[in-house]
């Protein structure tokens, strides 16, 4: 039967991608996507049967039911205590005002006299409420001086001058109200400021009702952010997952491709580093070269430079013993014919002389042979 139950509760909401929907639209606050749902129909089909019992902020019915008289008893309690707190600050504001006037200028004695009473009231009444605290703690507390609230009370003015501010208090306290409302309505609507006070009047007795649609379409602005931000919370995080996913493909196919064209670029590596090379040995083998004709050169200007001072010093060496010869033959030249007959003799001789040496020489090699 509970089955039976569930399964139209199911039906009711709906199926496939609808009743995904639904399900993340009944629960905003709970972190679940629509892969998970569809990975876990289970988890789907117990989700759906709870939004048959809890609304969208997790709450039962029964539970929400309390939440909403209990939150109906806190707005009256506060109203009636923002009721009460706003009446004492606006008699403390007249009174504050009234001696602000007072000491700029001089006041009449049934003025002076109303607010005078009116304050002597409102601090008498204060004190005695502060020394008896029955009305917010059953405890009792100890007195403050030895003093009691009847004590206190028998301060309170007289009872004529109390009536008499009795009965003019309203009017005061309406009029300056009055005025404070007028300065609400020209602060919420600052087009209105110059408008005559019956039409701003008939406008206030409207402003909470344009107030209460301010604020609700304020929360409704309010719901719409928070669904917002959940529902962007939920693409982020589908994006991130797409992104991911989109991410490792990328790196798988970036491998694929690195490993196909690994061996290609080990090659042109390979032939790019023998070129280089290459050029290396040959710049190398250059500068070998220019440094051996820079050192034949060199050994070639010092051999030419020594040959040159060798040629240099015979030069010298033949100008000299030419010079000498020339002092010889012009000493010799003197003699005239006689010279020239020892000379031609000498000449025989030495002739006869290499010839005798050459025979010996040539004897001793025939012997020695």
């Amino acid at each position: 039967m509970f089955v039976g139950i569930e399964t139209t509760n199911i039906l009711v909401l709906g199926s496939g991608d609808n009743l995904h929907q639904q399900v993340l639209a009944s629960f905003p606050l709970c972190d679940v996507t629509e892969e998970d749902l569809t990975q876990n129909p289970q988890f789907c089909k117990l989700l759906a049967t709870l939004t048959q019992h809890v609304d969208r902020s997790g709450l039962t019915v029964p539970l929400k039911a309390d939440l909403e008289r209990a939150e109906q008893k806190l707005q009256s309690q506060k109203r009636q205590w923002l009721r009460s707190e706003s009446l004492h600050r606006g008699l403390q504001e007249m009174i504050q005002e009234f001696y602000v006037r007072k000491h700029n200028s001089t006041v009449p004695p049934d003025q002076n006299m109303f607010y005078e009473t009116m304050e002597r009231c409102l601090r008498v009444t204060q004190c005695a409420k502060q020394l008896d605290p029955s009305s917010t703690t059953s405890q009792d507390q100890p007195s403050v001086l030895g003093l009691t609230p009847q004590q206190v009370l028998q301060l309170l003015p007289s009872e004529k001058n109390a009536q008499r501010m009795k009965q003019a208090l309203p009017r005061q306290l309406e009029r300056r109200l009055k005025e404070k409302c007028l300065s609400l309505v020209s602060y919420y609507q600052p087009e209105w400021e110059n408008e005559s006070e019956g039409l701003k009047t008939n406008k206030l007795s409207h402003l909470s009702t344009l107030l209460d649609k301010d604020k609700k379409r304020t929360e409704l602005l309010k719901e719409t952010c928070r669904e917002n931000t959940v529902l962007l919370q939920r693409q982020t995080q589908l994006y991130l997952s797409e992104l991911i996913k989109c991410i490792q493909l990328l790196q798988t196919l970036i491998l694929d491709h690195r490993l196909k064209i690994q061996t290609d670029l080990d090659r042109k590596k390979l032939d790019y580093f023998e070129g280089k090379c290459e050029l290396v040995l040959q710049k190398i083998k250059t500068e070998m070269v220019e440094i051996q004709l820079d050192t034949y050169s060199l050994d070639t200007i010092s051999a030419h430079r020594k040959i040159r001072e060798k040629l240099e010093s015979e030069l010298t060496a033949c100008k000299a013993e030419k010079q000498a010869l020339e002092m010889k033959l012009s000493s010799f030249e003197i003699l005239g014919k006689v010279f020239e007959a020892l000379a031609d003799e000498y000449c025989r001789l030495r002739q006869e002389i290499d010839m005798k040496n050459w025979a010996l020489k040539e004897l001793t090699k025939y012997n020695e042979k």
